[in-house]
């Protein structure tokens, strides 16, 4: 009985493996792995402010890998036939949970929502926005803190 238990077992392992799932039960194919806590999460964020979006729906795609142009944490690329999010390798590896959330969700915001930089400054001189660029004059802000006044800006609940 064993052994039929075991052989359905490693059978079973063998034909899921084209297909995980995350422990909620959703699969984003075409993502890697580690991004899948953020993609669900971003989902879970958006719906708690009254946006519906589902990103296998949408087929979004997301790997981490190394960027080359310096400087940059992450991209999106999108237009008719891609949505496609890549976070740096070097940033995932060596970023705090709050900033690879961060990142993804900046990412999604333009792949899913196509948000467009805001660069706007708040008065203490943080980010208006989690869509800023990185480039403009305001600082990084987003933390356990201020996390969901940025999700409200982010989904169009402020």
């Amino acid at each position: 009985m064993f052994r039929l238990l075991q052989a359905f077992l490693i059978f079973f392992v063998i034909l899921s493996c084209g297909r995980s799932l995350d422990p909620s039960g959703k699969s984003f194919d075409d993502v890697d792995q580690e991004l899948w806590t953020h993609f669900e999460t971003f989902e879970v964020e958006a719906a708690r402010r009254g946006v519906n979006i589902d990103l296998v729906a949408l087929d979004i795609t997301g790997v981490i890998e190394d960027i080359q142009e310096n400087g940059v944490a992450g991209t999106c690329q999108y237009g008719q036939h891609i949505h496609h999010v890549t976070v740096d390798r070097q940033v995932w590896d060596n970023g705090s949970s709050l900033l690879r959330e961060y990142i993804v969700f900046h990412e999604l915001g333009h792949c899913s929502l196509f948000r467009d930089h805001n660069e706007q400054t708040l008065n203490n001189g943080a980010c208006h926005s989690i869509m800023a660029s990185g480039l403009g004059d305001c600082h990084f802000a987003y933390t356990a803190q201020s996390r969901d006044r940025y999700l409200d800006e982010l989904f169009g609940a402020l």
